[in-house]
Parts: C-alpha cells; structure tokens; sequence
C-alpha cells in the first residue's frame, strides 16, 4: 500500500473551508470589544499567513504582528561571534545546524569564515557530531547548539550519547532559548498592543500546551495552539475571535492531531537530566531576558565549551545596525516595511537585523511573500 505525504496536509490547504473559515470570522468580527492584534510567536505561522494571503481575508479590525519567529532570529551578534572565535581556535571543528551559517556576526558571518579556512560543518542531523567527532580524536569537536524548545531534546540526547561513548573531544555551546519568558518580556513592554496568541506548535508537542497557562491568567490574553497550514491558523483565529467576544479567555488547542496538554514528559526529563535554567540570556531584537534560557548542568560542565574556551569568547553584547527596526516589530510597534532598510541595504542575501536573517523570519517573509 503506496503513501502520498500529501494526506497529511492537504485537506488543511483546501481553498473552499479557508474562504468558510473567513466569512464565519467577518461576520462576528463586528462583535469584538477592541481591535484583535493577534501576535503568532513562530516564524512558520508568519510564513503561512504571507505565503496564503490570509490577512487578506479577514476584516479591518483583526491583525496579526509577528513575534520572535525562531531561534536564529532571535541569536544575538556577540553569540555568532563565539561560534567565529571558536571556529578560528587551533585544531577546532565547529558543528552547527545549517541555518546558522549566514547569520551575520559584528565582523562576518560563519560561510565568510568558513571561506577563510575555519573548519566549520553544517549539518541538518545534531548527531552527526558524534561521527566527526570520531573520525576526528585530535581535533576538539564543538557543537553550536541552537534551538527553542522543539529541537533542545535532541542536544540532551547527544549529551548522554557522548558520555556513554565517552567521546571526550566533543564540546557544547549552548544556545537553546526559552518561549514563554519571551512573550512575557513582549507583554511587559506597557507599549505593546498584543492581545491574543497563536501558539508555536512545535514546541508545544514537545513541552505540551500547560506552559502558555501562566500567560493567560497573567495577561487575561487568549491563547490558542495552533497547526502551521492555513486552515489551521484560520481556525484558531475564529476560536480567537469567539474567546474575545464572549470575555472569557483561554487556552485552547487547535492542533489536536500533534500537541496534548502534557506533551512529551520523555523528551522532557532528557531535557531536566542536562540542563539548567540561565539567569539571563540577550535576545537579538529583545534584550536581555531573565530564566529565557539552558546551559549545561553541572554534571556535565566539562563538555561545555563556554567554559573549555571562555579566555577566547568575546563577551561585549552587541546591537544590530542602528537602522534596524526589529526589536520594534517584534513587539508589534511596526511592521518589515516600516524600516527605512527594508528590501534596500537588508534582504535575505544581506541581512541586517534578525527578522530577515533566517528564512523564518517576519521580514524574510515579506520579502519573499510581497514580491519586494
């Protein structure tokens, strides 16, 4: 029995239930006590909205404002510059995910040093560093570890893999972030209009849906978790919209098929055996935000390379270029083509803040999206 994978997502991208979808919106948006602004914290959701032209068909008075996006948007320069300077230590292979190549550090991005000479290893599988490592015994082997909370499993994983295999050359640079801090420091800012969420997904399946509870109560806020394909973020938006106008805010799940309130507790206690909380970490765009995300634990601190390395580490924080409006569009106080650089001196080719750095992010998507 042959499979076509687009069973999986097909009936979500069905023109006739999106178009359902928006005429039972418009005709209850009238009844909403203020305007929705309805922030999608992940950089796949803004991608959907652009690439389906889903603001398009809801009312005047419902708007989306792009959030954090994902974790290489949010990386600041200063940590790219460790990634550079480890990269240019003797007898250092540098691993990092695929994505982190291009993101542009105060003097250059990883693929210029690389060019340089620097033994630096995308890879798409974090345990490929396993091998190369192997394959490797006088090299010092250190993975740059990115991630929110979907991909920080996968790091613990290796950690334990590396200890039973006592692969002793191969360290971590740990850069895994946290969610909700994030959306608690966008929602403190009192300039912020956001009054609703869709959810990340991803991260949901792995730490469940109970994490954005504290942000309902906190905030009085809907928040409703929602799957990456049109019909899915339309749905969410109509359960939105339903919560607004009835006064009674919740958390709700729309991606039934993939998150549960729990979520996966394997996942999470690989997660708790490896890592502790920061007391503070800088997000590109945001600042510094308190317990927003890991390091390695003790139990594990001589395969840290934060620690190995530290007398080479660069450790001024760094701003993006003066132009740059991505903190403002992050909090949702401007939109990509409110920045006077916008699809002039930064696209996806040369970015300069960090919502076009990634292909997830907000100006990415506009980019790519509104045929700029």
């Amino acid at each position: 029995m042959s499979f076509d994978l687009k069973q999986l997502y097909q009936g979500f991208r069905d023109a006739d239930t999106v178009l359902s979808l928006a005429e039972q919106i418009k005709a209850i948006a009238p009844q909403l006590p203020e305007p929705l602004k309805v922030m999608e914290v992940c950089g796949g959701h803004t991608h959907t909205i652009m690439k389906y032209g889903l603001k398009q068909l809801l009312p005047e008075n419902i708007d989306f404002i792009h959030g954090p996006g994902c974790p290489v948007c949010v990386m600041p320069k200063e940590r790219i510059d460790h990634a550079a300077a480890l990269a240019c230590q003797p007898n250092v292979i540098l691993v990092t995910l695929g994505d982190m190549i291009r993101v542009p550090g105060s003097k250059g991005s990883l693929a210029q040093y690389r060019a340089k000479g620097c033994d630096i290893r995308p890879i798409y599988d974090p345990l490929d560093c396993l091998t190369i490592a192997t394959e490797n015994p006088d090299k010092e082997v250190v993975f740059f570890a990115i991630g929110f909370e979907t991909s920080t499993p996968m790091t613990a994983v290796l950690v334990d893999l590396a200890e039973q295999r006592q692969i002793n050359n191969l360290y971590f640079h740990i850069n895994h972030v946290l969610v909700p801090p994030a959306v608690d420091a966008v929602m403190a800012d009192p300039a912020v209009k956001v009054n609703a969420f869709i959810g990340p997904s991803h991260v949901s399946v792995i730490e469940g849906a109970k994490i954005y509870r504290p942000l309902v109560e906190k905030y009085n806020t809907p928040v409703v978790v929602a799957g990456f394909e049109p019909v899915d973020v339309m749905e969410s938006i109509l359960r939105i919209t339903k919560q607004k106008i009835a006064g009674k805010p919740e958390l709700d799940v729309q991606y039934t098929r993939a998150v549960t309130e729990e979520g996966n507790t394997v996942a999470q206690q690989a997660v708790k055996r490896c890592f502790d909380v920061r007391d503070s970490f800088r997000w590109r765009g945001l600042g510094p935000i308190a317990n927003s995300a890991l390091k390695l634990n003790a139990a594990y601190q001589h395969r840290d390379a934060e620690i190995r390395f530290a007398d080479c580490l660069p450790m001024t924080p760094i701003d993006d270029h003066k132009a740059c409006q991505c903190g403002d569009i992050l909090r949702g106080l401007a939109k990509p083509q409110d920045c006077k650089v916008f699809g002039r001196g930064c696209t996806p080719q040369t970015p300069l803040g960090s919502c076009m750095v990634s292909s997830e992010g907000a100006c990415n998507a506009y980019f790519r999206y509104r045929g700029v």
